[in-house]
């Protein structure tokens, strides 16, 4: 079994087989797709199989796991949290000489974020590796979900409507890509600087904001910079 230092929760396990289903992708998704125009042009006429693996993915008797290897040695983990009556999706960030992960975002109905703002997620998702999930396309559209960026560059839906048009069966991938960038998460759009070496945001909801009581430590939330930007 699975194991993420410092994460207590049920059985993990590896969720690599669901990356190869094109429907994974508009479930996994589906919090950033408001609205019956989007649910419509994301799943289109699959939404009783898209309704199937989402059952699967949600079974209290296995959490799937995805992992996401950057460069500088951390992983981010995405993991589907499958309580009963309390399903969500966290995603964590962790390092061999931490004790325990960190959670960057967290997708549900009490949700956290965002835990990345654009170019910290485009700079991971091209971060590839040998281990874990390795594709571009699929690490960006797998930690899409935690964005929260008010100021995105002109070329983002570019980038998104390759990665739905590569991995999805969507007809119309400019069209999501669109709508999702117009929903990024469950927060309000925050805004990104830099300050004391670390990229930190002003969302009310978010761990990389210094002003709110439950952010991560200043030294996570540079060494978390770092990472995610693929910095010394």
């Amino acid at each position: 079994m699975l194991q993420i230092p410092g994460y207590e929760g049920g059985p993990l396990v590896a969720g690599s087989a669901y990356l190869d289903n094109p429907l994974f992708w508009p479930v996994h998704l589906g919090t950033c797709l408001r609205g019956e125009d989007a649910q419509r042009a994301a799943f289109g006429a699959d939404w009783d199989a898209a309704m199937e693996l989402y059952r699967a993915l949600s079974a209290d008797h296995e959490w799937p796991v995805f992992s996401v290897p950057l460069r500088s040695g951390h992983t981010i983990y995405v993991v589907y949290r499958n309580f009963d009556g309390d399903r969500g999706v966290d995603y964590l960030i962790h390092h061999p000489a931490w004790p325990a992960a960190e959670t960057l975002a967290v997708d549900d109905g009490h949700f956290m974020g965002p835990g990345t703002a654009w170019p910290e997620l485009l700079s991971a998702a091209r971060q590839s590796a040998p281990e874990g999930v390795g594709d571009t396309d699929a690490r960006l559209l797998l930690l899409f979900p935690t964005l929260g960026d008010a100021r995105l560059p002109d070329d983002a839906v570019l980038h998104l409507t390759a990665a739905l048009a590569a991995l999805t069966v969507i007809e119309e991938p400019a069209e999501v890509a669109g709508m999702l960038l117009e929903n990024q998460g469950q927060w309000e759009l925050a805004h990104w600087r830099s300050a004391d070496s670390a990229w930190i945001n002003d969302g009310g909801h978010s761990y990389r904001n210094p002003c709110n009581a439950f952010a991560l430590p200043e030294r996570r939330l540079r060494e978390i910079s770092n990472a995610l930007n693929d910095e010394e």
